[in-house]
């Protein structure tokens, strides 16, 4: 389902700017915004059950405190994961509470969606849930899976061989590496995506020799988190093959806009 001839649009953590993050509001209102799919976080409760969060603790997302992992799925279903949400305008208010839904839930919730999952916690036994789950769903063929950690990628690509998972940082500091010099040997990695973002401090992550570069390695280039209308139609022109948005509303008339532009 990530093969696509146009360019496809994620709603980052459901689109944050239009919804409370990570919750299901929030992925239901950025498909709605015409979305292809979106990027979700997940952690391990305490219970051993992916949730969407993507902060360690409570504090800065609900009306909690403390640890995701001190507290069951259960729990946090309980908690208010919508009071800090400052929505853009009356529009785009919530009416009522929602808690941390598990990944389960929100596969189920969604089934026609792609889905990037970004897991956060650097636990081989995150990995191991996530691939449970995806398998229980039957959602391996509509799920890439990502994380900043090696040593978590390595176990899902152990355990869960059919998942398609995406770049870790160290596997895409090698292929920007490769970009630089030019790297002329064909390669095969593990990953079939690179979720990035455009900077890194001073450090341009994408450029059109980037592009190319992944390209090459037959992988996808996904960057995140791009709002402004023109910021998506420049990143379209280079190449890349989708961004990530916390304003789908914004994001995806701007894509259809390029594409139209494209075939004219």
């Amino acid at each position: 389902m990530f093969a696509s001839r146009r360019p496809l649009v994620f709603a980052h953590r459901g689109g944050s700017k239009i919804g409370p993050e990570n919750t299901l509001l929030a992925l239901t209102r950025g498909m709605a915004a015409g979305a292809d799919g979106f990027e979700c976080d997940v952690r391990l409760a305490a219970d051993g059950v992916p949730v969407l969060i993507h902060d360690a603790t409570l504090d800065r997302t609900t009306g909690a405190s403390g640890l995701v992992s001190a507290h069951t799925s259960a729990a946090l279903a309980a908690v208010d994961a919508t009071c800090r949400f400052q929505p853009p305008d009356a529009s785009w208010a919530v009416s009522s509470p929602e808690g941390l839904p598990t990944l389960a839930a929100v596969l189920a919730r969604l089934p026609g969606a792609r889905v990037i999952v970004e897991l956060k916690d650097d636990d081989p036994r995150l990995a191991d849930a996530v691939a449970d789950v995806v398998r229980g769903a039957g959602a391996a063929g509509r799920v890439c899976a990502g994380s900043f950690h090696q040593t978590v990628l390595d176990r899902l690509r152990a355990v869960a061989p059919a998942m398609t998972t995406s770049a870790s940082r160290r596997e895409a500091q090698w292929t920007l590496a490769r970009s630089w010099v030019r790297w002329p040997l064909a390669m095969s990695p593990p990953y079939r995506a690179f979720q990035v973002p455009e900077r890194a401090g001073r450090l341009h992550v994408v450029t059109p020799a980037f592009v190319r570069r992944a390209h090459r390695e037959r992988a996808a280039v996904q960057v995140w988190t791009v709002d402004a209308p023109e910021d998506v139609r420049r990143l379209l022109a280079m190449g890349v093959d989708g961004v990530i948005s916390d304003r789908p509303d914004w994001a995806v008339p701007a894509r259809d806009a390029f594409v139209e532009g494209r075939s004219v």
